[in-house]
């Protein structure tokens, strides 16, 4: 959650936006509470910034950080009082959204609570387990090809490795090896680092890019900005191509389709488990146990005659199978339904 540029548990300072400043003069002064008491807007400042160094040294993800930062901004611009758990509560009910987005406001505001030894009558919400929209490889592919070259870049990596967006967007130069083409992935929320092979397509966008940003690959300031961006884009490729669908793909949806698209071919839960970086089976079953995958599995064949050819077979993804008349024999299963 540091930059190279110091501590970010000081007034005015953005921990997740590598140097941006943070305006912490538009956070509302919290209203009075039922008690007649009010906070004044430097008070709001300070528990602000305290509420950033305290995760920092609890050593929660980055991207965790952004999200709880943006909770609070939202319960401020809805009219709650952070002192007052019952004017908090009145606003996640009255929230139009989810009872999982519901449930995340809930842990962000029991944390402000905990920094303060606080704690409070949390409401009863609780995350609905959902089968992800899991996009196809062509749907994928197109917002790719439509996008600018930093969010192409972000997405066929996210689609290559199945990182979460924060340990893609943490990534530096000096993490990738062009020689080799080896990829190290620093990873998030006590997983397991990984290391992956590049693909061709992947290295060679990777050389086109510009070192211009103090070893980092990305030139946004924060992974919400990164974010942002893509929305704007995913929106008019969508339009573009009248694929409402696209919509739907975000960057996390990218590990899932990475997992559900490995666990097909292999049915090996440790294998996921492994390129996922979980230290826990169960948190991989996650993602397999809900795939809607067809009974009778659909695969493309095709045949090798010279070790070349097998070759490229099997850096597109195919398996051999077997040898018939001199001719090698090799198949990669149909992804064409996932999503459909």
């Amino acid at each position: 959650m540091t930059s190279g540029k110091g501590s970010s548990c000081q007034i005015g300072a953005n921990p997740y936006a590598h140097g941006q400043v943070i305006n912490l003069a538009a956070i509302e002064p919290l209203k009075e509470g039922p008690a007649g008491a009010t906070t004044t807007n430097a008070d709001v400042k300070g528990k602000v910034v305290q509420y950033f160094c305290y995760m920092e040294k609890q050593g929660y993800a980055e991207t965790t950080t952004q999200t709880y930062f943006q909770i609070l901004e939202m319960l401020q611009r809805n009219g709650a009082n952070l002192n007052d758990p019952e004017s908090v509560k009145e606003v996640i009910a009255k929230r139009s959204c989810g009872k999982g987005r519901k449930w995340n406001i809930v842990k962000a505001y029991t944390l402000f609570l905990k920094m303060q030894g606080l704690t409070w009558e949390k409401p009863r919400y609780y995350p609905v387990e959902k089968i992800p929209p899991i996009p196809t490889e062509q749907q994928i592919d197109n917002l790719i090809a439509g996008s600018s070259r930093q969010i192409a870049l972000f997405l066929q990596m996210l689609k290559e490795t199945g990182a979460r967006r924060g340990e893609a967007f943490n990534l530096q130069w000096t993490d990738i090896d062009l020689t080799t083409g080896i990829i190290r992935i620093t990873p998030e929320k006590g997983s397991n680092p990984r290391a992956f092979a590049l693909s061709p397509k992947l290295m060679k966008m990777l050389a086109t890019q510009p070192h211009e940003h103090q070893g980092r690959i990305w030139k946004y300031k924060s992974i919400t900005t990164l974010e942002a961006t893509f929305r704007k884009q995913r929106k008019r490729i969508a339009h573009k191509l009248q694929d409402p669908k696209l919509l739907q793909i975000h960057f996390h949806i990218l590990r899932h389709w990475k997992a559900t698209i490995e666990y097909a071919k292999t049915k090996d839960l440790l294998y996921v488990q492994k390129l996922l970086g979980h230290r826990n089976l169960k948190t991989t079953l996650r993602y397999t146990q809900l795939l809607a995958l067809p009974q009778n599995e659909e695969y493309i064949c095709k045949a090798a005659k010279t070790v070349e050819d097998a070759t490229q077979l099997i850096e597109a993804g195919f398996q051999y199978v077997t040898e018939v008349n001199e001719t090698k024999l090799f198949r990669k299963l149909k992804t064409s339904y996932l999503g459909s």
